[in-house]
């Protein structure tokens, strides 16, 4: 695939995820939670640019710089999302309001990784962004299911940090 394509496919997937995520809904905790991170990074393996083949050392480092960004976006945003279980027994999830400062955090952190790729004159590829967006969505959904499990067996509410109407205290397993 091009790198349009990539830049295409990562639109679609963070409108995609942030429009459902501004909105209550149900999680099942049952569900295979990790095709689609997955998906995206077998896609953005399969592109040969991952590394600049003239600076692989250099590149490289950027990359794990973007996946570690990628896994900490993803933990934090996961920390940060309130999830609940409704008076029926249905678990729901909501980002809150600090789940908007990671994500603004978060690329914040990947703008700068790639201004410091080409200060250092690297070339790179949409698909290590591609890559930093599966470790997001993995860690994130990973937390999640994590958390809405446990929200089940204790059926009482999942506190997230920055949620204005509980504190913040952390979740016992």
């Amino acid at each position: 695939m091009s790198g349009l394509v990539n830049a295409l496919v990562i639109v679609a997937v963070g409108a995609m995820v942030i429009t459902r995520q501004v909105r209550a809904r149900a999680i099942d905790t049952d569900r295979r939670w990790w095709v689609l991170p997955v998906v995206l990074a077998v896609i953005a393996l399969r592109e040969p640019g991952v590394l600049d083949p003239h600076h692989r050392t250099e590149s490289a480092a950027l990359l794990a710089v973007e996946l570690l960004i990628g896994l900490a976006t993803g933990a934090g945003w996961a920390w940060t999302t309130h999830v609940w279980t409704a008076p029926h027994g249905v678990i729901w999830t909501k980002s809150t309001k600090a789940s908007a400062a990671v994500w603004v955090a978060g690329i914040a952190l990947r703008a700068g990784v790639l201004a410091l790729g080409s200060v250092l004159g690297l070339h790179q590829d949409s698909s290590a962004l591609l890559l930093g967006l599966a470790a997001t969505l993995l860690v994130r959904a990973g937390i999640l299911a994590r958390r809405a499990r446990f929200v089940s067996a204790v059926s009482g509410p999942a506190p997230a940090y920055g949620d204005d109407n509980r504190s913040a205290w952390k979740e016992r397993v």
